[in-house]
């Protein structure tokens, strides 16, 4: 199955969870995302705005305002193209749409970071496998954004998010795509030591 085709079935798949489900799953990511050891000393960490049945990491976002973590979402780069940009969160900040129809803060109103300088970014996805692979929208912005961190070791901690039925045996990787140190699902946290070292920033 390629990867066109194994998109349009786990995006299917995870657009058939009920409402119930989803909130539930969203409830569970975020208690797992809290207790995770490896996020407890980071303080500037990115998440995303859920889209097209996406894991819902809003409540995570809430806890993490909660215990005073500095909290970024991506947006399309203004000036560098197929890149991502990440503009500091705040609870009422106005929101738009971008041209995917994904919600995003307005950069010219916000704090804005390269990828670089965040301690972790929590990474949405459309599958993965148990090597860390992760298989996007097939837009690129984080492969893009990320190619830094494939020659670095001072770089954010990436985590990918999903549901567990998202987790495949194996997925094709590219030698551009960018491997993830750590998943989290509503069920459990996956650690990929084989990844990239990614000591993270504090």
């Amino acid at each position: 199955m390629d990867k066109s085709e194994l998109r349009r079935r786990i995006r299917r798949l995870r657009r058939q969870l009920s409402p119930q489900q989803q909130r539930q799953a969203a409830h569970q990511l975020a208690r797992h995302i809290s207790s995770a050891p490896e996020l407890i000393g980071k303080q500037r960490i990115a998440l995303y705005w859920q889209n097209d049945g996406e894991i819902d990491p809003a409540i995570a976002i809430r806890h993490l305002l909660q215990r005073g973590k500095q909290v970024y979402l991506p947006v399309l780069h203004p000036f560098k193209l197929g890149h991502l940009l990440f503009v500091r969160y705040q609870p009422g900040m106005p929101m738009r749409n971008n041209r995917y129809g994904i919600a995003e803060p307005d950069w010219r109103s916000g704090h804005c970071l390269p990828a670089m300088l965040l301690s972790a970014i929590l990474i949405p996805l459309v599958a993965f496998d148990e090597r860390g692979a992760r298989l996007g929208m097939g837009g690129g912005y984080y492969d893009r954004t990320l190619a830094f961190s494939r020659h670095s070791r001072q770089c954010p901690l990436l985590i990918g998010c999903a549901y567990e039925l998202q987790k495949l045996p194996q997925l094709p990787m590219a030698s551009w795509d960018v491997p993830m140190q750590m998943m989290v699902t509503e069920q459990r946290c996956y650690r990929f030591p084989s990844a990239n070292a990614g000591l993270g920033n504090d």
